[in-house]
């Protein structure tokens, strides 16, 4: 049972990795900022009460699957780059649209850290700055 689960999951893992355009560095990175990102916003909700996806700032279970929801979706852009790359043969559409996504997770990761009152450091900032510039091109 248990090597059959975990085959199951393997191929359901393989296959929307390569529906994604395969293993990457932006596409660990788009996924662990999505981590990051939901898991400071929970952070901000649950303990500084300080959210502003909820009228009371606080842990909210429909905001909470809002944001999740909008990873999906996410990805679900990211799979239409994908796809539209395969059709010209080309990767830079993909490749864009995970570098505008990774610098708008960015942005909500660095709002969640800013409203908890974490100082971030300059290396950082500038980096931000420079994913934010690539995503206005």
């Amino acid at each position: 049972m248990k090597l059959m689960l975990l085959t199951a999951l393997g191929l359901l893992g393989s296959g929307l990795t390569s529906l994604l355009g395969g293993w990457d560095a932006g596409l660990s990175s788009l996924l662990i900022f999505m981590a990051v990102d939901y898991l400071t916003g929970l952070v901000l909700a649950g303990v500084f009460h300080k959210s502003q996806k909820s009228q009371q700032g606080a842990l909210e279970s429909r905001a909470a699957w809002k944001g999740l929801l909008r990873k999906a979706v996410t990805l679900g852009v990211v799979l239409i780059a994908c796809r539209l790359d395969l059709i010209l043969g080309a990767t830079i559409i993909r490749d864009a649209t995970v570098i505008a996504c990774c610098g708008n997770e960015l942005l909500s990761i660095t709002e969640n850290i800013g409203l908890m009152g974490v100082p971030l450091p300059k290396p950082i900032i500038r980096a931000i700055d420079v994913l934010q510039e690539k995503n206005e091109k």
